[in-house]
């Protein structure tokens, strides 16, 4: 068991990596929770029956691990002086400025537009651009991860891009209406 664990570890970690990392968009936090999904997946390893790949079945564990701590941020309140305030971790990390590699490439002018219009979209439309243009699964992989039709995932895809064009063709407009 624990070769087979070091395997899953050694082959899939840096991509479970960077797709938790683009759902949650905080170094710290993608790297427990990844290491939440390996604790996961090493308490149901016994159960995976092979219906999946295991590459879909452990994007599928991190798909759930990452939502799951995405609402519990959104559920974080705090009261001061009977006052409730939301509370986000986001506002108080400390940063850590060394880019990593994917970074990097994000901090392109045409891609960094990209990456902020993709936080526009709906989640489901979030899932299905990370998981296929930038994790590079396949459609049916990305209908296993997220537990839907490969029509479905098709259909989603396709409506991301027309969302992620016209947001894009706005601000062109917008730029080119400014500088007249």
């Amino acid at each position: 068991m624990r070769e087979e664990f070091d395997r899953l570890y050694e082959t899939y970690h840096n991509t479970l990596f960077q797709y938790l990392f683009y759902m949650v968009r905080n170094r710290e936090v993608a790297e427990e929770l990844v290491q939440e999904v390996y604790i996961k997946v090493l308490h149901s390893y016994q159960s995976f029956k092979g219906k999946s790949s295991e590459k879909t079945w452990l994007y599928s564990v991190a798909k759930h691990v990452g939502i799951d701590w995405i609402r519990g941020q959104s559920r974080k309140k705090r009261k001061i002086d009977g006052q409730q305030f939301e509370w986000s971790e986001r506002e108080y990390e400390i940063h850590d400025h060394a880019p990593l590699p994917e970074e990097i490439l994000l901090q392109k002018d045409e891609l960094q537009q990209i990456y902020k219009k993709l936080q526009l979209c709906s989640e489901d439309q979030q899932q299905v651009i990370i998981l296929r243009y930038i994790q590079s699964l396949s459609i049916s992989e990305t209908a296993d991860v997220l537990g839907w039709t490969e029509s479905k995932v098709k259909t989603t895809q396709h409506r991301a891009i027309k969302a992620l064009k016209k947001q894009l063709m706005q601000d062109d407009f917008d730029v080119k209406e400014a500088s007249e």
